[in-house]
């Protein structure tokens, strides 16, 4: 039985157009950082500030991986990433201060949860300033369609593929088991938080950036077109 349904935001349950992917892209160019916007369509999900670290890191031909972007610190690059990172949350904060609405199903799936008996947790790889943008246009809280909504400030800034966030939410809400939970979301950051969480359910979904080439070969219980098909599944 599940207790805890965890669902990612952009891409997910928010409408996207890849706007975050997009948004990094756009604040990268702008200081000339070397990477592609597919790069970002594959390593959204995670906490923005380590990601710049982790791209100038590539850049600069030090060994970095994906799988380990939370175990790795580079603080000599923090500067030059906190630069890129504050242009790129002017740019996100603008997107969604004009365009923000829910991903069609996702509210439907949320009071669908609530009506038996499964508790709703967001977590994204935002920080606190961007997520509270997207609640200040969504209402969700207010309108008690979820519990929890948690961000990488929630965990002191670890982000996926750290199991961190899913955890938080547990706590939060009083699932000590994790055969009890869920967890959603549209990037290999969301499955690989969700894997090293041990989760009982590992959901991807092809509403957001990625493929099922992408998301296939990650570790997963399942893959949905969209959340909206979660209750049929369920």
């Amino acid at each position: 039985m599940i207790k805890l349904a965890i669902f990612d935001l952009s891409g997910t349950t928010v409408e996207d157009d890849n706007a975050v992917a997009k948004c990094l892209y756009e604040a990268a160019k702008e200081f000339k950082l070397d990477v592609s916007l597919q790069d970002f369509e594959r390593t959204i999900g995670t906490n923005k500030i380590h990601l710049y670290q982790f791209f100038l890191a590539k850049t600069k031909g030090i060994d970095v991986k994906f799988e380990d972007l939370e175990k790795q610190h580079l603080p000599e690059l923090e500067e030059e990433a906190m630069t890129i990172f504050h242009r790129y949350t002017e740019i996100m904060i603008q997107y969604y201060e004009e365009n923000v609405s829910a991903m069609p199903g996702a509210e439907d799936t949320f009071e669908w949860c609530h009506a038996n008996g499964i508790k709703v947790a967001t977590d994204t790889g935002f920080h606190r300033d961007v997520t509270n943008a997207i609640m200040k246009g969504l209402q969700w809280k207010e309108r008690g369609l979820i519990d929890i909504a948690i961000d990488v400030e929630h965990t002191g800034g670890v982000g996926r593929p750290a199991p961190f966030m899913i955890y938080y939410a547990m706590k939060e809400l009083g699932i000590q088991n994790v055969k009890e939970v869920a967890k959603l979301g549209d990037t290999p950051a969301d499955l690989l938080s969700g894997k090293n969480a041990s989760v009982a359910m590992n959901i991807g979904v092809l509403s957001g950036a990625n493929s099922i080439d992408v998301l296939g070969p990650i570790e997963h219980t399942h893959i949905l077109n969209s959340v909206k098909d979660l209750p049929e599944l369920f």
